[in-house]
């Protein structure tokens, strides 16, 4: 197989405009340098442009496996690849190789690979997300190293306080730090969470059993880790039908884990409104901004319900 990669035109235009030309230009030093370091055959980019880049490949050391390399200024890589490291597999993909200087990292390529997002039974989905939550959570061997929960919401918090133009999402930003804050009293427990566990992040491996990638390591309560998860049941549209969902799948949480309905849906505000905030500070437009909007007055709705 190819130890080398080319980008089709629609690739580099993509990295282009999502991370620049400097990165591009890393990128293809890092494929040439790694595929010899770590004795690759490079197979195809994975069609996603977030806060990384990710290559399916061959390992001749690990069988397959995938070749992330970080984005400029994101700085992920570390504390994915320390979580990894903390879990040493199950439930979550195994990590081969990093070289953490350079934001480049060698995981586990889990087959077949299916999201849970793909299965269409929503019992189904909340039964194998909480039969992975309930046993998931520990205490990191060195806290230090991964930031927390409640400095997530104080940063981003501060940087919507700079946006003149996003008043509205900054009042709201405000109120979600406080609600976050307040909860941080209660639920003060410093366990290592995933971050971001939701259902693209759960796949099925090919022994049956559903197992998770893409951690991004960081210290809070348990109960921040439910909302993602929630989140990411929304779906395009607000109808009547999705409150329904919404307040069905809260009441199930609450049932479950024992964590009281109002904790849950504070929590599940926080998280919308932390994410869409995000979305304003990776260059969402204006045009984004109603729909955006949107996803936040529902979750302010379904937490005052």
């Amino acid at each position: 197989m190819k130890k080398t990669y080319r980008f089709n035109s629609i690739e580099t235009e993509n990295i282009f405009n999502r991370f620049g030309k400097s990165f591009y230009n890393k990128v293809l030093t890092d494929i040439s340098a790694y595929s010899f370091k770590w004795n690759l055959s490079i197979i195809e980019l994975i069609q996603s442009y977030s806060a990384n880049l990710v290559f399916k490949c061959y390992s001749d050391d690990n069988g397959d496996a995938l070749l992330k390399i970080g984005g400029p200024a994101i700085g992920g890589i570390l504390t994915e690849y320390n979580t990894l490291l903390e879990y040493n597999g199950k439930p979550f993909c195994k990590v081969y190789e990093a070289d953490l200087s350079n934001n480049v990292m060698l995981a586990e390529w889990i087959h077949p690979g299916t999201p849970l997002r793909d299965e269409d039974c929503l019992d189904k989905r909340l039964s194998v997300f909480l039969n992975i939550y309930r046993n998931l959570h520990k205490e990191p061997s060195n806290s230090e190293i991964y930031p927390t929960y409640t400095e997530w919401v104080i940063r981003i918090t501060e940087y919507m306080s700079s946006r003149q133009d996003c008043h509205a999402f900054y009042l709201h930003m405000q109120k979600a730090k406080e609600i976050c804050l307040s909860i941080s009293k209660e639920y003060s427990r410093r366990m290592l969470l995933h971050g971001d566990f939701h259902h693209d992040n759960i796949l099925l491996g090919s022994r049956g059993d559903y197992m998770i990638i893409d951690p991004k390591g960081v210290i809070g309560d348990p109960v921040f880790d439910i909302p993602r998860f929630i989140l990411n049941e929304f779906g395009d549209d607000i109808t009547p039908e999705l409150y329904t969902k919404i307040n069905r799948i809260i009441s199930n949480f609450e049932a479950n884990l024992n964590i009281p309905n109002e904790v849950i849906r504070k929590c599940l505000y926080v998280e919308t409104v932390m994410g869409t905030c995000w979305c304003l500070e990776s260059g969402a437009t204006i045009d984004e901004y109603p729909k955006l909007m949107e996803s936040i007055a529902f979750a302010e709705s379904i937490m005052d319900c």
